[in-house]
């Protein structure tokens, strides 16, 4: 019996089959996660004499979601997204609201573009029309198809393959 991160795999994995749909979503995910992520950093949090941003609330709770998933692929997203998070609080704090919006735009916009030229290539809407938590999953179908190409978690490839 396969668990739930692996049937939702093979669901993603169903509407990418296309290897230049998979190419597209290599540039088109990271970007519209890292756009995501510089936008919450505007968002200042006050805990008694702390003061965090979004930014580090939403990754802590979207890692703790990736770790209950997979254990393996959800601390490499942790892993690779702490300097993402730091730096977008740097960006924030160093350059402003304005410079910050205008970086979230253009990425999260040209990650899109990415995302829907491969779905072109496809034929197929995106896996998120039919499921929204496949949103989730997105990043860590990319982390996942990374850890194989590096000959780990190939345990992973039966419900990645074309």
């Amino acid at each position: 019996m396969s668990t739930l991160f692996e049937r939702q795999l093979a669901t993603y994995s169903s509407y990418h089959r296309d290897h230049r749909n998979r190419l597209t979503h290599f540039i088109g995910i990271p970007a519209i996660v890292f756009s995501l992520i510089i936008l919450l950093a505007l968002w200042q949090v006050q805990f008694s004499s702390i003061r965090i941003s979004g930014a580090w609330l939403v990754w802590a709770a979207a890692c703790l979601g990736w770790i209950a998933l997979d254990l393996t692929i959800g601390l490499a997203m942790a892993l690779v997204l702490l300097p993402v998070v730091v730096f977008a609080d740097w960006f924030a704090a160093t350059y402003g609201s304005a410079a910050t919006l205008w970086l979230f735009g253009i990425l999260f916009v040209g990650g899109w573009v990415f995302q829907l030229v491969g779905h072109a290539f496809e034929g197929r809407r995106p896996a998120l029309a039919d499921n929204l938590f496949q949103a989730f999953i997105g990043p860590m179908f990319i982390m996942a198809e990374v850890l194989m190409m590096l000959g780990l978690r190939r345990d992973l490839a039966r419900f990645t393959e074309q």
